[in-house]
Parts: C-alpha cells; structure tokens; sequence
C-alpha cells in the first residue's frame, strides 16, 4: 500500500534575496521533493535548478549525523552531552580568565531565519563576545544607497508590472535570483525591453533585448555617460533634481568634467550604445534598475552604485512606479531589534569579515582564544583563504555547526551537527522582497541533528543566565516579531504562506522624501575611480568569481566537484595562450596557484577570467586562495573583484 505524501509549506532560507516560498512533499516522513508555492506572490511557484540540489544534499549520506570531537588528525563521535558540557567549560573558562571578547561568535550568512536572533543574544548574556563588522556581500551597496536615499528600501519586486523598461545592472535573476522569473518573463510578454549591463554573457543574456558589457569597475564612467547624454539634450527631470536634491551643481560640474569620448573610453562600451541606454532611460520610462551584488565587489563599488543611483534621479525615475534604483531590502527589519541583546553590554570588539583572516591573527588583548562559527564556511568563501585557515589554526579552540565537514570543518575542534531549513520551526523574511514566510518543520532531523536554537537553548541551560534565556520556539518568535504581530499581522496566518510586511510601499520615496539628514536626494560629487584604469601588466585579468546556477556558494558535497574548476576566457585569448577548450591550466596570482580547466568563450571580454564561486579547497576549486583580503573603502564590503590573475599553461 503506498502511503499518501502531504505538503508542508516552508521557505528557503538560504544565502539568496529570493527566499522563495516553498512546498516539502513529504511521503513516509521523508522529503521526497520541494516544490515553488503558487501562492508566494513573489516566485508563484517557480524554483530554481538550486532547490533539487539543496534535497539532494541535505540527503546525503555524507551529511554528519552527531557530534564530533577532534583527535589528532581524525574525529571521533561524541554525545551532545559531551560536546555541549566541553563547549560551555571552554566558554566560562575564556570569559573567566581573558574576558568575553576572548570568544569569536562568526555568524555567517547561509541562514537567514528569525530564530538566529536568539543564537547572537546568548553571547551578549556572556557580556558581550567578539562579532564582526562588514560583510562578504552587500554591504558596500547598502551603504552606497543609504548616502543617496536614507537606510536601503527597493521597489517591491510586484512593482515590475508597472516597468517598460527593466535594466539588469551587474544582476544575473536567471542564475541567482530565479524568484523574480516570473515577473521578468511577465513583463518581456507585455513588451517591456529588458536591458543586461554586465562583463560576462551571463545566463540572464537570454532574457535581454540588449547586452553591454563594460570593462569590470568602470560602470560609474557608464552611468555618467548616460547621464551626461541626457543632461546635454535638456531631458534632465529639472523639477526633481531642483525640488528634491542636494549637490545639483557639484553633479553638474562632475559630468562637464568628462567628455563623452573620455566617458566612453573609460567604461568600454561604445558611444552609441550609450546613446541608446540614455534614451531608454528617458524614453523607455518608468526604467527600473536592478542592481546586481557584482557592482559591490571593487575597493570603490560605492561609486559604482552611486553614479547608477544618480542617473536614475537624472532621468525622473525616482519614485515613479516602475522604476526605480533597487539593490535590495533589510531582511533583518521586520523584527524587534531589542532581542539581539546588545543593550546587555557595552560596546565590543569588532573584526573585519572582509579580512577575518588577519584581524584574528592579529587580535591582542585579548586574542582569540575560541571561535563559534555558525551557518558559514568562512575558510572557502573568505578572500586570502590560506590565511583564514592559519588564523582558525591559531585559536586555542574552535566549534563549528553545519550539515557537511567543509572546509572550515578542517580547522575546527568541535562539529556539531545541524538540521535542514525543513527540519525545524522558523520564520524567515527577505533581503529580495517585502514578504515573511513560515519555516514549518516538514519531518524531523535524521541521525542526532539538531536546529541551532535547539543547541543554543541546550547550551544556555549550564548558565546562571538559563532561567531567563531558555525558552520555546513559540515564546522567542512571538518576541522577536512583536512589531509585526503589533501591525496586525495574525500568528496562525504567518504559518499558512508568506505575509506581506505591513507599511512596506510598492514604490519608496513616491513622496519625494528621503532619509537623509535633509530630507533630499543625495547626487555624488565625485567619482575618484575615474582616473583609475587598474590595467594589471603581469597579471592582465580581471577575476570575477560569479555565483552560478547549480550550486550557492559553497554549499555542496564532494561529489559535486568533480575535478578542477572551470574558468571561462575569451577564445581569442585563450587561442593566443595555446590554451585548448576543455584543456588544462593553472592560474597565477599574487596569492598562488590553482589548476584550473580552460573553457573558450566566444561573448567573454578579453580582459576577463571568470569562473563560478564556492568550490571547497580539499577538492581543488578554492579560488579564494588567490584573492587579496581587500575591505572596500565605504561599507567595510569584500572587493573580490579586484582580483587580477594571468593564466599559464601547463608545463
């Protein structure tokens, strides 16, 4: 007799602005298939090719199923008992003899559910722990956004029906953010044109009317190109930028400094093109900007966004519905930011994500004599690799909690084993949109995994401070989404489907309005970056490491690898090195060497080598070994793509 599956709502909760809305089939309490939820507003239903490889995975029989204690070179399985009792008698051991800021609390960013909250404010119980500052993703394009609007609010992806235009800058939906499919191919079937600005032919090519491909880190000189189009034939929005912005004349006197040949030449794209992006932003209206996370990843990415953001005000489509500058949302602002407990101490140390590495090593008074890593694998996806690994090395002890022994797993002492996002009880909100979504717990965790706040809860209870910190599920969630319950959002409702999030407008700034300490939009004054043409003589390539279709970031299993990674060229640069298509190679950076395999690419600039993100180092692919640790110079980002590199054949 075939026993019938049910269907569990849940949300992805993984590192992608989408977190898609999602349908477990469960079938002899086993997930048998995820599936899109129709009645997401946001992905109706789509998934990406990631959501059969996150199953796939999270079914492996490589996933860790107890706890390990490290011997030697080897694990060995231990009870949580043993492994909980040594992590709380190593945690008051730091504090007692070195103070809090002894202890390391690396959260990284691979679960984004509400719940996390509850794992930062056990430290803070400790007094207040060492955390991190900066990002490895978005917070150079946060901060850009935030001196020209206020704190970062984006047009609501619904918002795209209202688009005649839509112009993917530096984003890649088809490959990273599959939930808006649905509305981009809705609005390609209206007639809307769908503009792609990126150095690589990337999957989203397939969407786009149009494609340029601008030398990587030069898009400020292509945005003041436009603008600079614009302004000269008199189509300037004059209303908005008199009535609603500062630094009008600065601006003015930025794009008068350039001429359109100097702009031109310094992006790489040619002045017709220009021309015709300039008009698409004008005519095309309402033009709607996505910006892509590739734009954050130079020392001077702010720029990069900024001049993006100010041709958007340039051309009147600030405020407008269907249009726009959109980069992304607070994922983390919905909820009661109280609970991360950082009014229970006073200010703490803060190291550097972009440069962990260092920043550990360096650390005195005290050092870091322990480390809690959670939902992060920062040994493979932190630039200069090898020195994040000698940095772990150096901590007296380091626990690590994930599904796989990775990377990172390498230099820990202590693993423990956590559950899958449909193995526990959550709620997860978006950095891609304005919807919160239920996390319901489709079939328990196999083996002895446990979900973090099980292990935290667990944890804190060999505390003094466990009478007020241990709760249930239930009680922390409801105190973390007070100000949602507040706004009228019903509890049963949250655990049916996703909830949009009261107050959050479709079109931000409709007003005119913004949160800056004027209340006006900010136009930048400067761009320093144009007198840089970064051209490398003994590394000539630009190494743009993408985030590919299959697989986020380092989120696999071993055999997913299956040999070196394959970084595209330009076949006539690939000809001219005697490097044959599918061939083997090594590439060379300041940093070191990697074998790698050649694949030609007919639509590559020649000035790039590109390849996908996230392969594990102890299977050949760490790219991040050849990566300086780079922090950008406004909101502490990581610059990967200020990566140089040149390709050798193999001798």
């Amino acid at each position: 007799m075939v026993s019938a599956s049910r269907l569990v709502p849940c949300t992805c909760t993984r590192d992608c602005p989408s977190a898609c809305g999602l349908l477990a089939e469960v079938e002899d309490g086993r997930v048998i298939r995820l599936r899109g939820n129709p009645a997401h507003p946001v992905n109706q239903g789509t998934v990406c090719r990631k959501v059969p490889a996150f199953l796939r995975r999270f079914s492996s029989s490589e996933r860790v199923l107890t706890p390990l204690r490290r011997h030697g070179n080897g694990w060995a399985p231990v009870s949580w008992a043993e492994a909980l009792d040594e992590m709380a008698e190593r945690i008051k051991d730091c504090v007692a003899r070195l103070g809090p800021e002894s202890i390391l609390y690396y959260m990284g960013f691979g679960e984004r559910t509400a719940l996390k909250i509850v794992n930062a404010r056990f430290f803070a119980h400790l007094g207040g722990v060492t955390t991190l500052a900066g990002t490895l993703c978005g917070g150079t394009g946060y901060a850009a956004q935030s001196l020209d609007f206020g704190p970062r609010v984006s047009h609501d992806p619904l918002d795209l029906v209202n688009s005649r235009t839509i112009v993917l800058w530096g984003r890649n939906p088809v490959a990273t953010q599959f939930g808006l499919m649905p509305h981009l191919r809705a609005a390609r079937d209206r007639g809307a044109r769908i503009i792609l600005i990126d150095p690589r032919r990337s999957e989203s090519a397939s969407l786009a009317d149009w494609h340029l491909q601008p030398r990587p880190g030069r898009d400020a000189f292509l945005a003041l190109a436009a603008a600079k189009v614009i302004v000269a034939a008199g189509r300037e929005d004059k209303v908005f930028l008199s009535a609603s912005c500062d630094g009008e004349a600065a601006y003015r006197s930025l794009l008068d400094r350039f001429s359109l040949e100097e702009l031109s030449r310094a992006c790489d794209v040619p002045l017709p093109s220009i021309e015709r992006l300039a008009e698409a932003y004008v005519a095309g209206r309402p033009t709607a900007t996505l910006l892509g996370w590739g734009l954050h990843r130079f020392t001077l990415g702010h720029e990069l966004v900024r001049a993006v953001d100010a041709l958007g005000a340039v051309s009147g489509n600030i405020g407008l519905a269907g249009g726009g500058v959109s980069q992304g949302f607070e994922e983390w602002g919905p909820y009661d930011q109280d609970m991360w407990g950082e009014g229970l101490h006073p200010p703490r140390r803060k190291l550097l994500m972009p440069q962990i590495g260092r920043e550990i090593l360096d650390a005195k008074d005290p050092p870091v004599a322990m480390a809690v890593i959670t939902a992060a694998n920062p040994v493979c996806m932190a630039p200069n690799a090898a020195l994040v690994a000698k940095a772990l090395d150096a901590v007296p002890f380091v626990v690590h909690m994930n599904l796989f022994l990775d990377d990172t797993a390498d230099h820990a002492d202590l693993f423990l084993p956590c559950a899958a996002f449909y193995e526990q009880r959550d709620l997860v909100a978006s950095f891609g949109h304005n919807m919160v979504g239920p996390l319901n717990r489709a079939v328990d965790p196999p083996g002895q995994c446990r979900s973090q706040f099980d292990i935290f809860m667990d944890l804190a209870g060999r505390f003094p401070f466990a009478r007020e910190f241990v709760k249930s599920e239930e009680e922390w969630l409801r105190l973390i989404l007070r100000p949602l319950l507040e706004k009228g959002v019903a509890w049963d409702e949250l655990w049916r489907g996703p909830v949009r999030i009261p107050d959050t407008p479709l079109v931000p700034w409709a007003d005119r309005r913004f949160d800056t300490p004027t209340g006006r939009f900010q136009l930048l004054a400067d761009v320093t970056a144009c007198a840089d043409c970064r051209q490398g003589a003994r590394y000539p390539y630009h190494f743009l490491t993408v985030g590919g279709a299959a697989h986020l970031c380092s989120e696999r299993v071993p055999g997913d690898h299956g040999g070196p990674v394959v970084v595209s060229m330009a076949t006539e640069e690939a000809v001219r090195l005697g490097l044959a298509d599918g061939g083997p190679a090594r590439l060379v950076s300041p940093l070191g060497r990697l074998a790698v395999t050649v694949r030609h690419d007919a639509a590559l600039r020649p000035d790039v080598v590109a390849c996908e993100r996230g392969g594990w180092i102890k299977a050949g692919q760490g790219v991040n070994l050849l990566i300086p640790d780079m922090v950008s110079a406004v909101g502490q980002g990581t610059p990967y793509y200020e990566a140089r590199v040149d390709v050798e054949a193999m001798s």
